[in-house]
């Protein structure tokens, strides 16, 4: 495809609106060119296609909802990985997905972070590592993806407008050496500039982290999108070095690109340079077929794969594995409604759940399985619900106890308050 004669062929109405989506999770087509859209969809573990492109609320299509990222990452196994992205793409095909929006590579520098569940790790090597394995995996089956949320994202608390101020040393030690890895070694399609402020610039504006550092000096050869929401200057973030803004359309910001091109403002040839970028990524995405179907129950048995080799088993003082036990009290409102991701964009609707207490009634079946709920599925402290459970665990030769935090308490857009148990 000779995207330079392409480019020569727009007009600048076109370039500017090319620069912006069309729709919530879609990229703006140029028919008369054959210039197709692409069609991204939130991750990073799991496809959360919505059936409307303009819709960004609804219930998203069925899919496998892998094990989160802070699990995916205490496996420390970098094929699993990569095997994990394999069967990501496979389910982005069949849902007619070009991109999937992960993996998050941000350091949790705070136990309260509400997206903690959604990165890898605090530790900028394990997180590029895994990222990079990631990346690779979805990308070898021509499904592209999107390293986030660069930079300096590690917080929900005022993340529209906050400033994180980091020093140099701080920044290349410890926020950028994960995205640098992944970029270098397994070269994603898109990168996506976070909301936040890094030493009082927006991100989405930040021409030292976006031209300088990514596309220059670690040569970037991909399209940086934004955070859905995150530009705030369109002209600022293009000359900053942001391509693609989303979601769209954005009517307004795609005039004050066309008049800030007439008025001098903005050089017609650095807009070219954003067009150029997404030209490549689009037609790269069409090069691969879309459709069919995936294995459902394969994928439920890889997740249950990750799920299981995540696991940190803190000490043994000599019970496991169980075997002979006759009596076991299962204890926890989470197991018979599992809890296994956090809320906001990451949340997906799962195609299967293995029910922990069902699970253990196919296991367990010469043992009398006994349940107490232990506590609510909300921030409230119940006496009555602990003395039944304590009261079963001392009648029973063993008791299992399933404890996960009210489902409020994780989530995008906000930070925990505390990290107490309900």
């Amino acid at each position: 495809m000779d995207i330079q004669s392409i480019i020569e062929q727009m007009t600048l109405e076109e370039k500017a609106d090319l620069c912006t989506g069309a729709s919530a999770w879609s990229s703006t087509p140029v028919e008369r060119l054959g210039v197709p859209e692409m069609i991204v969809s939130d991750g990073p573990h799991g496809v959360r296609r919505l059936p409307d492109l303009n819709d960004m609320a609804s219930e998203s299509l069925p899919a496998t909802c892998f094990p989160t990222a802070s699990c995916l990452a205490s496996t420390w196994d970098v094929d699993l990985m990569r095997r994990e992205g394999e069967a990501l793409a496979q389910e982005c095909l069949a849902l007619n997905v070009d991109v999937i929006l992960g993996p998050g590579a941000n350091m949790k520098r705070s136990p309260l972070g509400g997206r903690n569940f959604e990165y890898l790790s605090e530790d900028p090597y394990l997180a590029g590592e895994l990222a990079a394995s990631y990346i690779d995996g979805v990308q070898s089956k021509g499904v592209g993806t999107s390293l986030k949320h660069y930079a300096a994202n590690n917080q929900e608390f005022q993340r529209f407008i906050i400033s994180a101020e980091v020093d140099e040393r701080t920044l290349r030690e410890i926020y950028l050496p994960a995205f640098e890895k992944a970029v270098k070694q397994a070269k994603p399609w898109t990168v996506m500039c976070s909301y936040n402020k890094v030493n009082g610039t927006f991100a989405s504006e930040h021409r030292a982290l976006l031209n300088d550092i990514l596309k220059r000096e670690w040569g970037f050869e991909g399209l940086v999108v934004s955070d859905w929401g995150a530009v705030r200057d369109r002209v600022a973030a293009l000359k900053g070095g942001l391509d693609w803004q989303m979601p769209g359309p954005q009517d307004r910001h795609v005039e004050e690109v066309v008049a800030a091109v007439r008025s001098g403002k903005l050089d017609e040839a650095m807009l070219d340079e954003s067009v150029r970028r997404i030209l490549r990524i689009v037609f790269k995405a069409a090069e691969t077929p879309k459709g069919g179907e995936f294995d459902v129950d394969a994928h439920h048995e890889l997740a249950r794969r990750v799920a299981a080799e995540g696991m940190v088993l803190l000490k043994n003082n000599g019970i496991l594995p169980l075997q002979g036990q006759k009596r076991i009290a299962v204890i926890g409102h989470s197991a018979k409604h599992a809890h296994f991701q956090g809320g906001g964009s990451s949340h997906i609707n799962p195609t299967k759940v293995a029910v922990p207490f069902a699970e253990l009634q196919a296991r367990a079946t010469e043992a009398e399985l006994l349940y107490a709920e232990g506590y609510l599925p909300v921030d409230v402290f119940n006496q009555d619900l602990i003395d039944e459970a304590v009261s079963l665990a001392q009648s029973s030769d063993v008791a299992i106890l399933y404890i996960a935090l009210p489902p409020s308490k994780e989530s995008e857009g906000y930070d925990r308050k505390d990290l107490d148990l309900t």
